[in-house]
């Protein structure tokens, strides 16, 4: 059998597997609690599939008001992603599309990786490469430093967060939404929702 059948039958299996996971879990939730809807369910097994079809989990996602005068605004968003496998995905050909609802932004990478170490997250340094049309990752995990050097995650313990500086026509104030696509080399796309919630603290978690 070549390797691509291989390939194809274990990510089946994992499917199913995951999909049964999910499904004993939401049963388990619907028996234990009546505060999950039917929604909340339908969510959790749409993060599942589209985990495993894209290939990649969003652990975390931040955004940073800034307080300039008028009204306060997120600038700044860090999108932290990890593998849910060990594959090659070349981040060069990641592509993102941001959506307000009234214009549409693609990003792409602008080939700039580098660690955390102490920087802060949104104070890191790498943020003054960042221009209107693409995005750069700040590294968190990179045991063999694949994207640090060569621009690709291979290891399901990589991690980064993906840093999105928004330009002054782009900016969320409270209660805005966007959606954020993923258009990845490997894999579906992978679509979240992000709203900017009341500014009461300058760093803010976007659900």
């Amino acid at each position: 059998m070549n390797n691509e059948g291989a390939t194809g039958i274990t990510t089946v299996i994992l499917l199913v597997s995951f999909l049964l996971i999910g499904a004993t879990t939401a049963s388990v939730l619907t028996g234990n609690s009546n505060n999950i809807s039917e929604q909340d369910l339908e969510e959790m097994v749409d993060n599942i599939v589209d985990e495993i079809s894209t290939y990649i989990q969003i652990k975390d996602v931040m955004g940073k008001f800034y307080f300039t005068g008028g009204e306060p605004q997120i600038q700044k968003i860090a999108v932290l992603i990890k593998p849910l496998f060990s594959i090659d995905m070349n981040v060069s050909e990641i592509m993102i599309k941001l959506c307000n609802g009234e214009q549409i932004k693609m990003l792409y990478y602008g080939g700039q990786a580098e660690f955390f170490h102490s920087n802060s997250l949104f104070e890191h340094p790498i943020w003054d490469n960042n221009r209107d049309n693409n995005f750069n990752f700040i590294v968190t995990l990179d045991k063999d430093r694949s994207l640090v050097n060569y621009n690709t995650i291979n290891e399901n313990t990589d991690m980064a967060y993906i840093t999105i500086k928004l330009s002054e026509d782009f900016t969320m104030t409270k209660g805005d939404t966007m959606t954020i696509t993923y258009f990845l080399s490997k894999g579906a796309t992978r679509t979240i929702t992000v709203e900017a919630p009341l500014p009461t603290k300058q760093i803010v978690t976007l659900g």
